[in-house]
């Protein structure tokens, strides 16, 4: 009886080692009988342990924002160019002054290869005019109030 090649990822070596694989397999020249079935398989492998140990839960999006941009080296420049806006709303957006729109939302998902739930997330805004008001931490508006 032939002895399985790939079994349940219950590690995250083994869980490297697949994405390894999976990354020789999809890159290489070497296309065998078996290479799409092995492709899929590690495919699925991989998925399962991703949905199963990585949880996006408790990461605000613009957290999440940062790491992806940092895992693949990204600039604030370069998310300009991605998303086809100003600097000036990039800078923005990573420094908590303005929310993520559907759109910008959209894209990122597209190009990072993550689900829109992700991004889609409430979290604060640091709106300086606002500072000044008790529940301030409440408040994503830059409309002038009046103070009692």
């Amino acid at each position: 009886m032939e002895t399985l090649r790939y079994k349940v990822i219950k590690s995250e070596k083994q869980y490297n080692d697949y994405c390894t694989a999976l990354e020789e397999l999809v890159t290489g020249s070497d296309q065998g009988e078996n290479t799409q079935d092995e492709i899929e398989l590690l495919t699925y492998l991989i998925e399962k342990w991703d949905a199963e140990h990585n949880s996006f839960e408790d990461v605000d999006p613009i957290e999440l924002l940062t790491a992806l941009m940092s895992e693949k080296s990204l600039k604030a420049k370069d998310i300009t160019q991605i998303l086809g806006v100003s600097k000036g709303l990039v800078s923005d957006i990573l420094h908590y002054k303005k929310g993520l729109s559907k759109e910008i939302i959209r894209t990122l998902s597209s190009y990072f290869s993550v689900s829109q739930e992700a991004f889609n997330r409430p979290y604060k805004l640091r709106v300086p005019e606002n500072s000044h008001f008790k529940n301030a931490s409440v408040m994503n508006t830059r409309k002038d109030l009046q103070l009692a």
